[in-house]
């Protein structure tokens, strides 16, 4: 399940605020933990259960999760407020790579393969193949990526802002008079193209409304050759 061209390393911040904080640091572990994407969408009839899987192991320490809500639902009775092109277009990308053949919802991905045994999930087993340090100072992220004997020598990722505890009233469509829950919900997405010997800074930006929900960010390093992710941490402070 974990391709062997391919280096995740992912930082997530369970209930951080992305408001201004006192310094903190973190450092990586030994295990990578399994990146999870979901692709989804409030649309889809097939979509809650598998969100509920998403919630049930976002917590886990050896989980990262992502949800991507998808837009090619929207024209079908119901739009998801939570759905972007980049997210349709980001499942597009990957589907050439995840071994799927074609996109769908739900689908999950881990660490970057296509994945249709959930909600089995086996607990994550892999040797990290860098290590991390990230520094936190209020809204500032700086990350520190080192690698080990046997990564990849050309580097890639992402950054991302998830949000959790999201509620809507479904009114139209095929959940119609459903409520569905959503974690991990993608809001913010900022690739890096290359990931070289210096420190990653990211800001996030301001969520567009105010809002006490648990705010993360997460920090993806890829293997530059695949974009596939085999390795993962996370991280909290």
């Amino acid at each position: 399940m974990r391709a062997s061209l391919a280096v995740v390393f992912a930082l997530l911040l369970p209930g951080a605020s992305l408001s201004a904080e006192p310094m903190c640091t973190a450092q990586s572990g030994a295990i990578a933990p399994w990146v999870v994407e979901l692709y989804t969408s409030e649309g889809c009839s097939s979509c809650p259960p598998a969100d509920r899987w998403l919630s049930s192991v976002k917590d886990r320490r050896d989980v990262v999760a992502l949800a991507f809500h998808v837009d090619y639902w929207n024209s079908l009775g119901w739009t998801d407020r939570f759905a972007s092109p980049a997210w349709t277009q980001r499942q597009r990308e990957v589907g050439a790579r995840s071994g799927a053949g074609f996109v769908y919802t739900p689908q999950a991905l881990l660490d970057g393969r296509d994945y249709r045994r959930w909600p089995s999930l086996p607990a994550a087993s892999q040797t990290a193949l860098l290590m991390l340090r990230l520094q936190r100072d209020g809204n500032r992220y700086v990350a520190e990526v080192a690698r080990k004997p046997g990564a990849p020598g050309a580097l890639a990722g992402y950054w991302a802002v998830t949000e959790d505890g999201y509620e809507t009233p479904v009114k139209a469509g095929e959940n119609a008079g459903a409520t569905l829950h959503h974690d991990a919900v993608v809001r913010e997405l900022l690739p890096l193209a290359s990931v070289g010997n210096g420190a990653l800074r990211f800001t996030p930006r301001a969520p567009t409304t105010p809002s006490a929900l648990p705010r993360h960010v997460v920090l993806v390093i890829t293997d530059a050759r695949t974009g596939l992710p085999i390795q993962a941490l996370a991280a909290g402070c």
